[in-house]
This record gives C-alpha cells, sequence and structure tokens, in this order.
C-alpha cells in the first residue's frame, strides 16, 4: 500500500466504516421489523418486503451473508487504519489507530446505525433486501460453508434453524399485540378481538339459561292454555316438552306455528309434527368450539346435558355472539336482566346472574373461577344457605344478602368499591372553564 496515498487511504477507510455501518444497521432492522406488517404490505405487492420476508424464511443464511461481509470490511478498516497509523506516527501508530478505530467503530458503524435501526427498521430493511437478495446469490459459497459450520454446531445443542418459520404467537402473546395496538385499533374493535380470545377459556355452562328459566311449551296442560302461551309468547324459537324438560320433544319455529294459527289448523298434533328434534350440547364444550358447531349443524339453540345425560340449561347463538360484541344496551344498570341499580349506588342482584354476565356488563371482577352464580359463590363462601341480613366480603366486594328461599339465595345487595376520582390539575380546570365560556358564548348568538 505505499504507492497509495494517505487521502486515498482516509477515503477507502470511511468507505468501509460507511459499509459496516450498513451492515449493522440493515442487521438490526431485519430483525426487529414487525413481522406481521411486512407480511401484509409483501401480500400488498411491496417489493422491498416481499424480498425481506424471503430473506427472513432461513434467518441463518441471511445473518450468515451479513457477518461475512460486516467483519470483511470491519477487518479490512483495521488494515487501512493500521498502514495509516504506521505512515504518520511510525510504529507506535499502530497503537493509535486501533484506539481510534475502535472508537469510530463504535460510535458510527455499531451503536448509532443500529439505535436508528432499532426506532425506524423498514427505513433500513426494506432498501437493505433489495441489496441482500444479489449479494446472497453471488456469496453464496461462502455463506454455504459458514452456514455449514454453524448450523452443526447448532444440532449439537439440538436446535434447528428450520424451526424457526414454525414459530407462533400463543393466545396470550395475541392478547398482548391486541393490547398493546392502541390507537391503531379502536377500542371498541379491541374489547370484540379480546373476547374472542376469552371464548377458548369459557364453556356453555358459562353462559346458559338454567332449566328452570327455560321458556316452553308443556304439552301436557290443557290446549287453550298452550294456545294462549303461543299467542302471547315472545320467543322465536320455543322447546315442546311432556311435562317436564327432560321429557323434551323438539323446537318448534313460531313462524311456522302462527301460520297455522292463523288458518285455525293447529293443534297438538299439528305442534308437535313441527317441531325439530333437539340438540344436546355437553356442558364443558368451549365456546368457539359450540360456535363452530352451530354453524355446522344449522342450529341456533342446543340443549346442555351433563355426564348423565341430563338437561342442565339451554344456549343460543345470540348468547355467543353477546361475547363477542357484547350486550345491545348501553345503560349499565339494564346491561344484564335482574340487576338494578338502588340509591345508594348498590346494585340489588338476581342470585342466579351468571358471574361472568355481571363482570362483562358492569366492569366488576367478581372471581369465575369457580362457581358459575351468585347464588353460587355465597354459599361456597358460607358452606350454607345464609339467612336474609348476611353480610359478607369476596375480594373488594360486600355482598349483604337480601331475600333467600328454601334452597337458594334469591336477591343479593351487591356494594362495589368505590372508585377514585383523579383530581383535576389547575390547567385542566382552566381549559374546562375557558371551554365552557366558549359554549356559553356561541349558545347567546
Amino acid at each position: 500500500m505505499d504507492a497509495i496515498s494517505l487521502p486515498v487511504l482516509f477515503g477507502i477507510l470511511i468507505v468501509l466504516l460507511m459499509l459496516s455501518a450498513f451492515f449493522s444497521g440493515s442487521e438490526t432492522g431485519l430483525m426487529t421489523l414487525n413481522r406481521y406488517r411486512m407480511k401484509h404490505l409483501a401480500k400488498s405487492g411491496h417489493g422491498g418486503a416481499t424480498r425481506a420476508a424471503k430473506l427472513l424464511e432461513r434467518t441463518d443464511r441471511l445473518i450468515g451473508l451479513i457477518l461475512l461481509g460486516n467483519n470483511l470490511v470491519n477487518i479490512a478498516a483495521s488494515a487501512v487504519a493500521t498502514v495509516i497509523g504506521i505512515r504518520m506516527f511510525g510504529d507506535v501508530g499502530v497503537l493509535f489507530a486501533t484506539m481510534a478505530l475502535t472508537v469510530v467503530v463504535l460510535i458510527f458503524a455499531e451503536v448509532t446505525p443500529k439505535t436508528l435501526a432499532a426506532l425506524h427498521p423498514e427505513r433500513f430493511a426494506y432498501p437493505a433486501a433489495y441489496v441482500y437478495t444479489p449479494l446472497l446469490r453471488i456469496a453464496w459459497p461462502l455463506v454455504l460453508v459458514v452456514n455449514l459450520a454453524g448450523n452443526s454446531i447448532l444440532r449439537l445443542l439440538r436446535v434447528s434453524p428450520e424451526d424457526a418459520a414454525a414459530h407462533s404467537l400463543s393466545s396470550e402473546e395475541l392478547r398482548t399485540v391486541v393490547t398493546e395496538a392502541g390507537a391503531m385499533i379502536p377500542r371498541r374493535h379491541q374489547q370484540m378481538l379480546l373476547s374472542i380470545l376469552d371464548m377458548e377459556n369459557a364453556t356453555v355452562e358459562d353462559i346458559m339459561i338454567p332449566r328452570n328459566e327455560i321458556v316452553g311449551i308443556d304439552i301436557s296442560k290443557e290446549w287453550p292454555e298452550i294456545l294462549d302461551q303461543l299467542v302471547h309468547n315472545q320467543h322465536t324459537r320455543l322447546p315442546i316438552f311432556d311435562g317436564s324438560i327432560d321429557e323434551l320433544a323438539g323446537i318448534v319455529h313460531m313462524r311456522r306455528v302462527l301460520a297455522l294459527i292463523s288458518n285455525n289448523n293447529l293443534d297438538k298434533d299439528a305442534l308437535l309434527s313441527l317441531a325439530r328434534e333437539p340438540y344436546f350440547v355437553p356442558e364443558g364444550t368451549p365456546l368457539n368450539q359450540q360456535l363452530l358447531n352451530f354453524q355446522n349443524q344449522k342450529r341456533r339453540i342446543g340443549f346442555v346435558v351433563d355426564e348423565y345425560g341430563d338437561i342442565q340449561g339451554l344456549v343460543t347463538l345470540e348468547d355467543i355472539l353477546e361475547e363477542i360484541v357484547g350486550e345491545f344496551t348501553t345503560d349499565p344498570a339494564t346491561r344484564v336482566k335482574n340487576v338494578y341499580m338502588d340509591a345508594d349506588d348498590s346494585y340489588l342482584v338476581d342470585g342466579t346472574v351468571t358471574l361472568r354476565a355481571l363482570n362483562r356488563a358492569m366492569n366488576w371482577k367478581l372471581p369465575v373461577d369457580g362457581p358459575k352464580t351468585m347464588n353460587g359463590l355465597i354459599t361456597e363462601h358460607l358452606e350454607t344457605i345464609p339467612q336474609p341480613g348476611t353480610t359478607l366480603k369476596v375480594g373488594k366486594y360486600v355482598l349483604e344478602i337480601a331475600q333467600t328461599r328454601a334452597n337458594l339465595v334469591q336477591t343479593v345487595r351487591v356494594r362495589p368499591p368505590k372508585r377514585r376520582t383523579r383530581k383535576r390539575s389547575a390547567a385542566e380546570i382552566e381549559n374546562a372553564d375557558s371551554l365552557e365560556m366558549r359554549e356559553n358564548a356561541k349558545a347567546k348568538k
């Protein structure tokens, strides 16, 4: 290198440092890319995203190429810096060149480009993908040798590079992604997505209508009474049974019934002929699976049975959909049936209301890992049917027994913990007053 002047050597060194910064920054950018956004852009026809996705299918090859290039330019930069140091300071210039190059590489070729790439990975990764795609074809023999050596060591450690493509998000990790999405996903949609994820942790037993609340037609009654119930019924589909829900005959659609009523052609035999065979659901069926079962079976109503085949309740397609979209009312006091707000900010709750429905509608946090209803929660804690006036505390919730029957807690007064209200700052109060003054001025105009 004696024939090369110092200005040229400095120019070569700067170019090598720029290449080192490129390799360092692009490596960080490619490794920190949002893979799901990248796949979306690739499907949309984005060239850089398409190439980056192809490169990331085998990260071992990509990393081998990047490290090969980075080490080559760093070693070359070290050699050039040594020559410059010797020319300028003699033998002691080797020490000066080593110290200076270490600082320069650390700041300008490592820390700065990697930090920028971590903050803006797409700006580094997608342009770099255009460079690495042809470079990988050219340097394939060297990369192959490096990969064979590296993968051999990995296999000794029982790690396979091919497993990286099979990695996927668990439901809890996906929940974190949805939660951390922030303003990118509207809050309402965010709640719906989280509800879909929650469906695999809930069963039909958690949302079913208990058997004692099932409304149906008892075919053993007198015909005028049956006809009156059919006429004044508010449900679209009704179960038909003989004396008891355990003697279930089927499900009848009121649209078909009303057509016969209008023509005076309906009697017990005609009603039974309109009934469709009932559909039974095991009580431990997850909600996401039952939603698919309803779709496959072309059903909207299923009767929940226990391990002995006894009917425990009824679940509908609408019940499962409400787990996703929420209740179709907006007043918190009417989101759940048989829940009423009292004057002292307490709530009168029917003992048969499910804890899951209460938590979802009232934004409470009652425990749901045990009993399913308010009655079950109280009797599990007290291990007896309590007398009216009995008070207990479950977590931060004070429960007072209002009414009981022989075998059931009928009504409970719930006092949820008081929510802390944040004191407004002086600036917030001033802004609010200013806004109120502007509104009043507009109203006067």
